[in-house]
């Protein structure tokens, strides 16, 4: 049966005990509800709406968790980058997937330098544009011969904080012949509300926008969880408890059954 894939992990990397709980406790539940588990944490945010808000460990303090993870769980992980000169950094040398961040996702310069590392490339569409559009995106990633793609939806700009999240567009992405993974936690952040506040998501949606996806036809999802995600350092109003994340996937399990088995 075709697996489940489930992106999912901290926001971002906090210390090694919150990344070390995470990710045993991720590698039990792809071994019991038997999906494949792409282990995702930021090692920076760069697009952090203050100044005063946390954006990351050193690099060094980064790189010794990821390998961390890698030695104990042997998990394939993924992280984003937002500038150039961190593509030149040993954080490239131990992450399996390179992630191209929604905001920059028209930045040419970037997405060509992250293709040429010969990883894995999950692009996160951007939430400015259409679902067809994305094709622009693939088109520069080929250009430099790296087919090893992955397109994440995570909502359409709608109104000034919201965003929505359309079936309609895993259809479309999906005509590229690439998985399509459904970003339920981003889908529901409330831009412009800080995250550590609750007001500034709605993750009581994320099961229906999850259910939905799958039914649509999405590979995966992209989910952000926390052992105490109200005191999480970043997203606490949409990352998932272990419990959180444990009812989800027993609903959508026997959804992806019904399609695939």
């Amino acid at each position: 049966m075709k697996k489940l894939k489930v992106i999912a992990g901290n926001c971002i990397l906090e210390c090694m005990e919150t990344s070390n709980k995470t990710a045993e406790f991720l590698a039990d539940m792809s071994e019991k509800y038997d999906f494949e588990l792409i282990y995702k944490s930021s090692f920076k945010k760069d697009n952090r709406s203050s100044i005063d808000y946390y954006t990351g460990l050193s690099l060094d303090e980064s790189i010794a968790i990821f390998e961390d993870l890698k030695r104990l769980f042997n998990l394939t992980l993924l992280t984003d980058f937002h500038n150039l000169y961190e593509l030149d950094t040993e954080i490239v040398d131990v992450v399996d997937i390179l992630q191209l961040p929604a905001f920059l996702s028209m930045q040419t310069e970037l997405t060509l330098a992250m293709a040429r590392k010969n990883k894995g490339i999950n692009i996160k569409k951007g939430q400015f544009l259409a679902p067809q559009d994305v094709k622009y995106i693939i088109n520069k990633i080929e250009s430099v011969g790296n087919e090893n793609i992955m397109i994440t939806e995570r909502g359409t700009s709608f109104g000034y904080h919201d965003l929505i999240a359309d079936p309609r567009s895993i259809y479309e992405l999906k005509k590229f012949g690439y998985p399509v993974i459904f970003d339920a936690g981003h889908c529901v952040r409330k831009y412009g509300v800080p995250s550590s506040m609750v007001t500034g998501g709605a993750k009581e949606y994320i099961p229906t926008l999850s259910k939905a996806m799958i039914a649509a036809g999405a590979d995966g999802l992209f989910i952000e969880l926390h052992p105490d995600f109200k005191n999480a350092l970043c997203d606490s109003a949409t990352q998932l408890s272990f419990s959180e994340f444990t009812d989800l996937l027993q609903n959508i399990i026997p959804i992806w059954e019904v399609l695939y088995q």
